[in-house]
């Protein structure tokens, strides 16, 4: 698990194809001291297992349905990506919860400047803006980030001058490729309305919790 709070960036070494699966290598700046084989670690978002560790160099597995949910199959040598350690039960919660299983692909389509702040527009598949409300959480590439608005199939978020400087949203264009995380919040909540689960409307007004 994760906050959404970036650490560092990352620069890949290699991108490995192993038939559907591939093979990332990640050099950083960012402390791995405390990082051992089998640790969690997010790029871009996206919860990876560390498979060999040597000085500030990493290797991890990507199985092929995270290829091909995430924008890490179009990553290679070179590029730069967004770097965060598991989160430990006495760490401080900065962002909001995020477990680094991205649930699909978003597409930037609006990068407008606003005073020191960038605004993004996000374009997200259809079914995923159900999980996303005004002034809730998101993640995107696995930055913790507020949703200004929602508005038919695409979503605007503020990004402050220290995100910018901080993560790859600094490089980020209009028709690139982001991962997106919603909320696991609104997904629970709409599991356990399922009628077919027994939970709905009648069910809790019969019980007391609606007037």
């Amino acid at each position: 698990m994760f906050t959404g709070i970036i650490q560092g960036l990352g620069t890949v070494r290699k991108m490995t194809r192993q038939g559907q699966d591939a093979l990332i290598g990640v050099e950083t700046v960012l402390p791995l001291n405390d990082l051992k084989r089998g640790d969690s670690i997010a790029v871009n978002g996206v919860c990876l297992t560390i498979t060999t560790l040597s000085g500030q160099v990493f290797s991890a597995d990507v199985s092929t349905e995270t290829l091909a949910r995430t924008n890490l199959q179009f990553l290679k040598a070179g590029e730069r990506v967004n770097l965060e350690k598991a989160l430990r039960l006495t760490d401080f919660l900065g962002g909001h919860l995020v477990l680094g299983h991205i649930d699909g692909p978003g597409k930037i389509v609006e990068r407008t400047p606003k005073s020191g702040s960038i605004v993004l527009g996000v374009t997200v598949e259809e079914g995923l803006g159900r999980y996303i409300v005004e002034k809730g959480s998101i993640a995107v590439d696995g930055i913790s980030l507020t949703v200004n608005r929602y508005a038919k199939d695409r979503f605007y978020v503020n990004i402050i001058p220290h995100t910018i400087e901080n993560t790859t949203l600094s490089f980020k264009k209009a028709g690139d490729p982001v991962n997106i995380e919603t909320d696991i919040l609104g997904k629970y909540v709409e599991k356990l309305l399922n009628p077919e689960k027994g939970v709905d409307m009648q069910f809790l007004a019969k019980h007391g919790f609606l007037k």
